[in-house]
């Protein structure tokens, strides 16, 4: 298990970025920007949209690059709809792509 750093104030540990370090299969995360077919997809057209930003998903795995150990990799259905039950197809995201907390909403 990970150990907190002693030298962290609680108050710190609160108020420092969302890692998805913690995320596991089954895991609710959100899009960090949107997310486009990029062709991996054959049956979308390229660039379509997969996320918008804010957007909520369920991790389904979680694996990394064969070359590659520390690039991880999230296989991710984002909801699509109304409805939490609408999910789109799995997606590959990296790290960057998701947030483990909701995004701020945007100043008016």
């Amino acid at each position: 298990t990970r150990q907190r750093d002693p030298g962290l104030t609680q108050l710190s540990v609160r108020s420092a970025p969302m890692s998805l370090f913690h995320v596991q299969p089954g895991d609710l995360v959100f899009a960090a920007h949107a997310i486009h077919n990029d062709g991996s997809i054959p049956t979308l057209e390229d660039n379509a949209l997969l996320a918008v930003p804010g957007a909520r998903g369920v991790v389904l795995n979680i694996g990394h690059l064969e070359h590659d150990e520390d690039k991880i990799v999230f296989l991710v259905r984002f909801e699509t709809g109304q409805e939490s039950s609408d999910l789109g197809p799995a997606i590959g995201c990296w790290e960057e792509d998701l947030s483990a907390g909701p995004l701020p909403y945007p100043r008016v």
